[in-house]
């Protein structure tokens, strides 16, 4: 069993903590990427690169729950896992909030009208599974890397067992 903590230190100058409402368009926002140990060290040292496509279509999948990033890669085990901490200038949002959204893959494309730079899946809208909320983020050069985070094994207390009181 691991833990995911991070460190409550001062957020950078205009950035905001957690908060789950709309993220608002020309805000920057602490987001998390889960992600392997050996992928963290590339992202670590060249930056983030858009993937070829998912849920979102291209982009840099985000989220600013920490304890949904800690769950990528899914079926990866978990001791090899790291979090990246970010930074993100959202730029201009859209709320893609359903399946089958009309620009679900096309929210940054000029062809398909008004051009956004990251789509935002809110919480609990049905598209994800875990009910937590996504981000994507069409131009890494709007994320900014502050840290990694790797679980930490957990430790029974003296007098406790593993899953609590004994």
């Amino acid at each position: 069993m691991y833990q995911w903590a991070e460190d409550d230190g001062d957020l950078p100058l205009g950035v905001g903590r957690l908060d789950l409402s709309e993220p608002v368009s020309g805000r920057r926002y602490v987001m998390y990427h889960g992600t392997t140990s050996q992928a963290a060290r590339s992202i670590m040292a060249t930056g983030f690169q858009q993937s070829a496509g998912g849920m979102l279509g291209p982009g840099v999948y985000l989220s600013r729950v920490l304890d949904k990033a800690s769950r990528y890669p899914i079926k990866h085990p978990e001791h090899d896992r790291v979090v990246i901490k970010v930074v993100v200038n959202v730029g201009r949002v859209i709320a893609i909030n359903y399946q089958g959204h009309p620009r679900q893959k096309t929210w940054h494309d000029y062809r398909y009208g008004e051009v956004f730079d990251t789509a935002w899946v809110p919480p609990r809208c049905g598209m994800v599974s875990s009910g937590l909320e996504e981000d994507c983020v069409w131009d890494p050069n709007r994320i900014q890397i502050i840290s990694a985070i790797k679980p930490r094994p957990m430790q029974p207390s003296a007098g406790y067992g593993a899953y609590g009181y004994m």
